[in-house]
């Protein structure tokens, strides 16, 4: 057994003598980092109820941001009674590849966010068309339009993406996005 643990060592140490070594990163001065760096990903709401806007980055340097991710989850709020839910992260993945995939800087136009299960039982038993277990209830659902954008084309380029449900409600005007299983309507 030592003699194994003895290979290994020596072994370990030859890999990494013959690594390369990384080259010195202080020949450079630091640069400030732009506000919406080029892996950053940010979004923009305007919520057509509340009337609240935001445009917050919520993911740079490889991680998500606390304060970006807040910010939205806040807008996104059912809107009826003031409930803040922590909104999926992969909605807002899916949202900023639609937003990339529309090539647009428009903000999205919110018509429903998260909604709290007293809300959404009001709403299916008033028959809003609304499902008793609405994916809207777990911060997984966005219902959303697109200035400059028809809905045919958001429709399309949301189930391009193959991200989760597409659902399409010209009557109504909006395009639903979720991050449940794939599936249009």
């Amino acid at each position: 057994m030592e003699h194994r643990r003895r290979l290994l060592k020596l072994g370990l140490a030859g890999v990494c003598a013959l690594a390369p070594r990384p080259l010195m990163a202080a020949a450079a001065p630091a640069r400030p980092r732009p506000a919406a760096a080029a892996g950053d990903r940010t979004l923009a709401y305007l919520n057509l109820h509340t009337g609240e806007k935001v445009t917050a980055t919520y993911w740079a340097d490889g991680a998500y941001l606390d304060d970006g991710l807040g910010e939205m989850d806040r807008v996104l709020r059912d809107f009826r009674t003031g409930e803040v839910t922590d909104m999926d992260r992969r909605l807002y993945d899916l949202l900023h590849a639609l937003r990339r995939r529309l090539d647009t800087d428009a903000p999205f136009h919110v018509i429903s966010g998260y909604r709290s299960p007293r809300t959404n039982a009001a709403l299916a038993q008033a028959g809003g068309g609304v499902a008793k277990r609405s994916l809207h209830m777990r911060g997984m659902a966005i219902d959303i339009r697109v200035p400059g954008r028809s809905l045919k084309a958001l429709h399309r380029a949301a189930r391009s993406l193959r991200g989760g449900g597409v659902g399409l409600y010209p009557r109504s005007n909006f395009v639903h996005v979720d991050v449940g299983r794939v599936r249009y309507w």
